[in-house]
């Protein structure tokens, strides 16, 4: 059998926080998740996305600590085109997140930004660039 990536999980330190930047990016998290330590949702495809805090996984796995810079996953989201990507890099900026890199024309033909999510993980918003 071959493996198939089925889940894609974070660790993060305020559910809330989280939840409510990546349902600014459309995800559908189940209404009341805040205060479970692990909560799924399924992503277009049938592809799965996890939270667990910090204290579940130092639940089973005691010598767990962020990785270097405090990152603990990186994500990507296609926009439907190169405005979008600056529009929402504005929006999720102008909402209080740090913006790690303002949109720009990256030389492998996209509209690139980098947003970081409440717990420091970079989400990359982009999008191809016009023919």
């Amino acid at each position: 059998m071959t493996p198939r990536l089925d889940l894609i999980g974070l660790i993060t330190d305020d559910m809330a926080a989280s939840f409510a930047f990546y349902r600014r990016l459309g995800l559908d998290i189940p209404a009341g998740a805040e205060s479970q330590p692990h909560v799924e949702a399924v992503l277009p495809g049938g592809l799965r996305i996890a939270w667990d805090t910090a204290e579940t996984v130092r639940s089973f796995h005691p010598e767990w600590h962020p990785g270097q810079g405090g990152r603990r996953i990186g994500l990507a989201f296609l926009c439907e085109g190169p405005a979008e990507v600056d529009e929402l890099y504005t929006e999720l900026t102008q909402a209080g997140y740090a913006g790690e890199k303002a949109p720009w024309d990256a030389f492998w033909g996209q509209r690139y930004a980098i947003v970081l999510d409440p717990d420091g993980n970079a989400v990359d918003l982009f999008a191809p660039l016009a023919p």
